[in-house]
């Protein structure tokens, strides 16, 4: 079973974790499962940025990202190469890390 390595964040995950992800579970769904809180304002839709997260290592044994995903991501804050939607990005046979930007966009909790 392929692993997530989620890198220390602020205010979600301060000591960082390290959890277990069955394949084709997509990043978010094995974060939230393992109570890491990460935000998911179109309750994983591919309808917002909220749940981006950049990929440090194993991304090439992601699914691939749809055109839907790529355009949304450019409205992503922090947008890096190696960012993905962990909504979309479905976990492959190789272990991950992963680092949960320090902020994102909601609009929905920012009121805009």
């Amino acid at each position: 079973m392929p692993r997530i390595i989620i890198l220390p964040h602020q205010d979600i995950c301060p000591e960082g974790a390290v959890i277990e992800a069955d394949v084709g579970e997509s990043v978010c769904d094995a974060a939230l499962r393992q109570h890491i809180d990460i935000e998911h304002a179109c309750d994983r839709a591919c309808a917002c940025t909220t749940c981006h997260v950049i990929v440090r290592e194993g991304g090439d044994s992601l699914s691939d990202m749809d055109d839907v995903e790529a355009d949304l991501l450019d409205q992503a804050w922090g947008l890096e190469p190696e960012s993905r939607l962990s909504c979309q990005a479905r976990m492959g046979h190789e272990d991950l890390v992963v680092e949960i930007p320090r902020y994102s966009i909601n609009h929905a909790k920012e009121g805009s």
